[in-house]
């Protein structure tokens, strides 16, 4: 079930919960942090403030049967052109055109499989229709404390913006 939270920012801790279950599960999978230096230990708040404002897209999915985007740092909602307030409405498949549709959901089942990869590179779209391609990213299974499933985050530095 996906929580529909307001938009990061000071006064809810740029959803600080929701960063450390991000971050904490992609050390469990890979061994790494979102951001080489992060420092959500001793500096919570502000390192949560740093990855929704990273150059980076970071968004990610809960774990609804049609799964629906339930975080989008603002280099997500940059590329995808849309506000917060829209894209955590947003069922996940949707931001795939619907030919790739089913390379996207092999994708997921991949990464429900073997919990993460690291090498995904695929076309996705924006709400004015304008697509682009995404490469190298690193999507994975997020879980709890008690390693009960969250859903799926993605993270990429680099995509490229297509012709028409």
């Amino acid at each position: 079930m996906t929580e529909v939270r307001g938009e990061p920012n000071e006064q809810n801790g740029f959803l600080l919960h929701h960063i450390h279950i991000l971050n904490n599960s992609l050390s469990h999978w890979t061994g790494g942090t979102i951001m080489a230096d992060t420092q959500l230990e001793t500096h919570p708040a502000r390192t949560a403030r740093e990855i929704y404002h990273a150059p980076f897209a970071l968004l990610s999915h809960g774990t609804e049967a049609d799964p629906i985007i339930n975080y989008a740092n603002l280099a997500a909602q940059r590329l995808f052109e849309m506000e917060w307030a829209e894209f955590v409405q947003l069922p996940s498949r949707l931001s795939a055109e619907k030919m790739v549709q089913q390379e996207r959901d092999a994708l997921l089942k991949r990464v429900r499989d073997h919990g993460y990869i690291d090498d995904y590179s695929g076309v996705r779209i924006s709400k004015t229709g304008q697509r682009f391609l995404i490469n190298r990213a690193t999507v994975w299974n997020l879980i709890d404390a008690n390693g009960q499933a969250k859903g799926q985050a993605a993270m990429f530095a680099n995509w490229q913006m297509l012709a028409g």
